[in-house]
């Protein structure tokens, strides 16, 4: 019997600790606050994924580049749109052609073959023509505009990165809030 109440009042314990780390319930004196071991501090949660960085822009769209040089747009589009390495939270690889047609567009697939090259912020900044711009001029650089964050439902800052695909008249551009 003494077995039977002290499973019950550790098993009692531990829910009560479950519900606390979980926000169910106030921590009290009976249960502990679950605290995050070592692993658990190293990997963050979705909620609290590290925000992309800049950086982070610019080494996807040279690798995404990069691929479209040696395996074709059509197998790069697949890798582009799949999660992972080139589709992770808030950054995705664009790609559009020099008259401004999407090729990529990860968010909503249904909008390739669109022209965007009309597309303003909402500040009547020309995007897009900025982007073909440095990617005709320069071959890669920086595009800063305001855009609708959808993570936030607010117009924030944003900088993308362009990059034209080598011997090709397609862009490669991946962006992040700031």
């Amino acid at each position: 019997m003494r077995t039977l109440i002290r499973v019950l009042i550790a098993g009692l314990l531990v829910a009560g600790g479950i519900a606390t780390a979980v926000g169910m319930l106030p921590s009290s004196g009976l249960a502990q606050e679950a605290k995050p071991t070592m692993d658990q501090e190293a990997k963050p949660t979705t909620d609290q994924e590290a925000k992309p960085t800049r950086e982070d822009a610019k080494a996807t769209a040279l690798k995404a580049a990069a691929l479209i040089a040696a395996q074709g747009l059509n197998e790069a589009a697949k890798a582009f749109n799949a999660d992972g390495e080139f589709k992770q939270g808030e950054i995705y690889v664009n790609v559009i052609d020099f008259d401004g047609v999407w090729k990529v567009y990860p968010p909503r697939p249904i909008r390739v073959g669109l022209n965007v090259s009309g597309v303003v912020d909402p500040d009547g900044k020309p995007i897009v023509q900025e982007i073909l711009a440095i990617a005709r001029r320069d071959g890669e650089g920086w595009v800063e505009y305001r855009w609708l964050n959808p993570a936030t439902n607010r117009i924030e800052s944003k900088v993308t990165f362009v990059k034209r695909v080598p011997d090709q008249d397609l862009v490669a551009y991946v962006g992040v809030y700031q």
